[in-house]
């Protein structure tokens, strides 16, 4: 018996739901993290496939005799998993916009520190409100609801059943579309706050010319803004438990296109 007979038995299978799991451990922002080494990321996904095996194999899975066949089924596995964990990322990549954009207004934008995550640097504000984004992803359960939306992915897409179909492009440009809005929502206090503190200060110039504004302004709009930050920080969570609700709404939606 060849290698590639052994693959077409339960092995090809495992196989294809091995690959689904390892894309959502390559992009989503928990389990996908750089800090977390490589080796424990593989076997944490193969973990996963061995207890979702013989929950989600199938006995009438046809596998193709083409090696290129199978290896573009992988593929087609991989890119659910890309697909559901870019989906479950861009609450946080619209958090890291939110914080670029506050950090420029206060004046923090060129004050940045090293995220190990991203292994980029990242706005002060953003990577204050992207770890508080983790804590809430954490404490309201949502990576649970992560894994279970994995487990649901192959009821809802059966192994060797990958169909792209065209629909999913427009729900793609929606998701991101939302990324601008809920920066903006998550910005838009502070931003109110910073505009009226800059109209206050133009008034103020024009009054009382001998003043100087600088000085009394870049102090003055850090202030206003980390004051302003902080009356905002329980909106802002009750707005992110929204912001994932929505998230996993997308992710199914985005499932239920890929039959």
């Amino acid at each position: 018996m060849d290698l590639f007979t052994i693959i077409q038995s339960s092995l090809g299978v495992f196989l294809l739901i091995f690959v689904r799991i390892s894309g959502i451990f390559i992009v989503t922002p928990i389990f996908g993290s750089r800090n977390i080494p490589v080796y424990i990321k593989a076997g944490l996904a193969l973990a996963i496939s061995m207890i979702l095996f013989p929950i989600v194999s199938q006995t009438n899975v046809v596998l193709p005799e083409n090696v290129l066949l199978f290896t573009f089924m992988m593929i087609s596995e991989l890119m659910v998993g890309w697909i559901i964990g870019y989906a479950s990322s861009f609450v946080f990549s619209a958090v890291h916009m939110a914080g670029q954009l506050l950090d420029t207004q206060v004046g923090f934008g060129i004050v940045n520190v090293f995220d190990p995550q991203s292994g980029q640097q990242v706005p002060l504000i953003g990577n204050f409100k992207y770890i508080l984004a983790l804590i809430v992803f954490l404490i309201t359960n949502s990576h649970h609801l992560l894994l279970i939306a994995l487990f649901n992915s192959f009821k809802i897409i059966p192994i060797t059943g990958v169909v792209f179909n065209t629909a999913l492009t427009g729900i793609i440009v929606d998701m991101v579309w939302g990324i601008f809005s809920i920066a903006l929502k998550i910005s838009l206090p502070v931003l109110v706050s910073l505009l009226l503190t800059d109209i206050a200060l133009g008034i103020l110039a024009r009054t009382m010319p001998q003043m100087n504004i600088f000085v009394v302004g870049v102090p003055g709009k850090i202030i206003v803004g980390i004051f302003v930050l902080s009356l905002a920080l329980p909106f802002y969570i009750l707005f992110l438990e929204v912001a994932f609700n929505g998230m996993f709404t997308n992710i199914y939606k985005l499932l239920e296109n890929f039959k």
